[in-house]
């Protein structure tokens, strides 16, 4: 990865960071640590994110830092986040990076933060997957991914030693309905006719609660997760929006058409169809049809929800960051679209995800 561009004030004091945090390190681990680079890893949405290498003990040891921000494009609690990365890494059914520790003083590196092990390799970003290199791969991409998710979906959560800090509500599409309507109503800075018709239409068509509940990630997503140019996932990352729910939620969150630039494939790598009977396959669970298309239009309000909150930091909040403007106003409008669509009574929906 480049090294990130700074200016010379600027280097000194992520050099500075870099130089406490390890320090920090030292002296949990108890043996010598230091730094020998550090690096913020833009766009950070609801934690700064930097790669630190370091030498510790004679050996090179890479981390990740993840820092509370001034202003997050999402609400979310960090000791939460810590926990699940705790229970999915000793879980072992995907993977995910080493905890290391977390601190909840602000006066060690001036805001929270928690650290964990560097996964060597894999890169993030979606717009990667679009490389010519990546064409052979973007199949094998995705048959893991959902396959990975509905591993995910067939474990109960207190198998996976989560339920005694995360509470499991009566009824999943009820609980999260109320929830991301409140955010719309607390956070929209003008009013949003659109959402206020899905948030109607869920209302009015809630499923029954959740037969099967199991650990939802909340985010599941391309760009949430590492990959190889060979291929292969090397860590789900991004936990913080966890909670106990149903595994529908994730399965429509992880194909909305927001995150793939086509209407063909979801998140750029398998055709909706096929996702969803990988999805199936590795879950060993049933989809009701009628339950799967509310928790689609759910998945879309749900995003049009954080959307809106972040355009309203940006105004509102104490940083500029640009991704809050970025996914304030653009994605609001194409989530809009999106979310029309799917409301449309007519059968010719350019969004609509078929069930096989």
């Amino acid at each position: 990865m480049a090294k990130m561009s700074t200016t010379p004030s600027a280097n000194s004091t992520l050099q500075d960071l870099g130089t406490r945090a390890a320090q920090y390190l030292a002296e949990h681990w108890a043996c010598p640590c230091r730094l020998l680079h550090i690096e913020q890893i833009p766009g950070g949405a609801s934690r700064e994110t930097y790669l630190l290498e370091l030498d510790k003990h004679g050996v090179d040891f890479g981390v990740v830092l993840r820092r509370d921000p001034p202003s997050s494009l999402i609400d979310t609690e960090r000791a939460h986040e810590y926990k699940t990365y705790q229970a999915m890494f000793e879980a072992k059914i995907m993977p995910v990076p080493e905890p290391i520790v977390l601190e909840e003083r602000a006066e060690v590196l001036e805001r929270p933060f928690s650290i964990m092990v560097r996964i060597a390799q894999g890169q993030a970003t979606p717009a990667g997957l679009d490389e010519p290199h990546m064409d052979k791969y973007r199949k094998k991409l995705g048959q893991q991914k959902w396959h990975l998710l509905g591993q995910l979906a067939s474990v109960s959560p207190a198998s996976l030693g989560v339920t005694h800090f995360m509470p499991t509500p009566e009824h999943p599409a009820a609980h999260e309905l109320a929830y991301w309507s409140n955010v719309i109503r607390t956070d929209a800075l003008h009013p949003q006719p659109i959402a206020e018709a899905a948030i109607r239409w869920l209302e009015k068509n809630l499923p029954p609660a959740s037969v099967h509940s199991s650990l939802v990630h909340g985010d599941y997503r391309t760009g949430n997760f590492l990959y190889t140019a060979e291929g292969k996932i090397t860590s789900i990352l991004d936990w913080e929006m966890a909670h106990i729910g149903d595994p529908l939620e994730d399965l429509a969150w992880s194909l909305d058409p927001q995150w793939s630039p086509n209407l063909t494939d979801a998140g750029r790598l398998l055709p909706r169809a096929k996702a969803i009977q990988v999805w199936q396959a590795s879950s060993g669970l049933p989809i009701d049809a009628i339950a799967f298309r509310w928790w689609q239009i759910f998945a879309s309000l749900k995003g049009l929800a954080i959307w809106i909150s972040s355009a309203e930091d940006y105004v509102n909040g104490s940083t500029k960051e640009p991704i809050l403007a970025m996914a304030g106003w653009p994605m609001i409008d194409r989530q809009n679209r999106i979310l029309l669509d799917r409301l449309s009574p007519s059968s010719e929906h350019k969004y609509a995800v078929p069930l096989i």
